[in-house]
């Protein structure tokens, strides 16, 4: 089997669009969350939270009329985060992208919202004006990997992982075996979500997003924390370039880590109550993959979504396979739930963390729920911690778990 490395890694998050500017902010402990006035016009909408995409700019002569005709905004920031990790790769126009031996493993929970409601008022009006040629491109679910397939000139395969919160970590998981098992010499990996009141619906009618810090933003989400009340959303976008590690070297290639493990499988109980036995073995799955035992693995970064039933089970399954000393924290506390986005952003965020020895503590977790597995939750300063491994965990609706192993180089 073949090494996977990453060379490349380009991201659009609530927190910055560059790694500098995303540390400064982790160690600043400060997150993103903010009222949202656009929440508070829907009638019965309880949360009035989120975390917008820190501002990013396209380039009019590259994304114009043209190549962005069939994109929504979750296209653009798919598109933008992957010609940010091809440059880092530095294979932005190499001939390599169009020789069939590169493709797309990309995914996000659908595709743009708005134009999904043009569809609703046709069979709403019995009439098709507002419907265009493009309208299905931009709400189909695949709109991501297909427009940064079709922008960049891919010719490889396309995996699309329209999975809810697990989009981007299996996007990366599904990539990672693509090159392992030498379908491809390269991939883009990741996963990208734009924020829509929709989205909030979702959640607000599960009774799983915050409500009770509508007044203070900054105080949540609290994942893990016995106040804890609920998620807030966020948006952003993360691109990988995964490459198989011959390849990368023979060219000369950065390489910013390396994936070695990956397990995902289903709880096959229930859509929305998350199953403590399945998740650990998801994990199980990944340090089987690895060849790895759990104590190889000091740190994990959580899904933490800051939900009841999520934070417990998934802190419960995480102490079963790696035992009580693991190192544990949520960036979703800085940036909200990303959903499609979040497992692509969080391994890019561990990756960094990782090089710099340097772990960010989950902010506003102030008393542990006692519910919650017995885990080295890291709190107040960050923790300081040299490890060759790292672990990063997602689990979306449907029961879909995902671990991902990753290696310090």
């Amino acid at each position: 089997m073949r090494r996977v490395v990453v060379t490349g890694a380009g991201a659009l998050s609530p927190l910055g669009n560059d790694w500098p500017t995303v540390f400064a902010r982790l160690q600043a402990k400060k997150n993103a969350v903010q009222v949202q006035p656009d929440l508070k016009q829907y009638a019965g909408m309880q949360t009035h939270l989120a975390a917008m995409c820190a501002p990013y700019t396209l380039d009019e002569k590259v994304y114009n009329r043209k190549t962005m005709r069939g994109m929504g905004k979750v296209a653009q920031m798919a598109t933008k985060a992957s010609e940010v990790a091809l440059k880092e790769a530095g294979l932005f126009g190499d001939p390599v992208l169009k020789s069939g031996k590169v493709g797309v493993s990309f995914g996000s929970s659908s595709g743009s919202p708005a134009f999904i409601a043009d569809f609703g008022r046709m069979l709403l009006n019995k009439s098709t004006d507002g419907v265009t040629a493009t309208t299905y491109i931009k709400m189909m679910s695949h709109t991501a990997p297909v427009n940064i397939g079709v922008f960049f000139g891919l010719t490889g395969r396309i995996i699309t992982t329209s999975s809810a919160c697990t989009s981007g970590s299996q996007g990366i998981g599904y990539a990672f075996e693509a090159v392992q098992s030498g379908k491809q010499v390269a991939m883009l990996a990741g996963g990208a979500e734009e924020l829509d009141p929709t989205q909030a619906a979702v959640f607000d009618t599960l009774f799983a997003t915050s409500t009770q810090y509508n007044d203070r933003p900054r105080m949540t989400p609290r994942p893990f924390d016995k106040e804890r009340d609920g998620l807030v959303l966020g948006e952003g976008a993360c691109t990988f370039v995964l490459e198989e590690y011959e390849h990368a070297k023979a060219r000369g290639a950065q390489m910013l880590g390396e994936i070695v493990g990956y397990g995902t499988n289903c709880d096959g109980t229930h859509v929305t109550q998350p199953q403590s036995a399945t998740m650990a073995q998801a994990m199980r799955l990944a340090l089987e993959d690895a060849g790895l035992p759990g104590g190889a693995i000091p740190y994990v970064n959580a899904h933490g979504t800051s939900t009841d039933q999520g934070d417990v089970a998934e802190s419960q399954a995480t102490q079963a396979v790696l035992g009580s000393r693991t190192a544990i924290s949520s960036l979703k506390s800085y940036m909200g739930h990303t959903l499609g986005a979040c497992g692509a952003l969080e391994t890019w965020m561990t990756l960094e963390m990782m090089k710099a020895g340097w772990f960010a503590p989950t902010l506003n977790l102030q008393q542990v729920d006692p519910r919650c597995g017995e885990l080295d939750y890291v709190l107040a300063g960050g923790r300081k911690l040299e490890t060759e491994f790292a672990m990063s965990n997602n689990f979306a609706f449907g029961g879909i778990n995902t671990s991902l192993i990753l290696r310090r180089i």
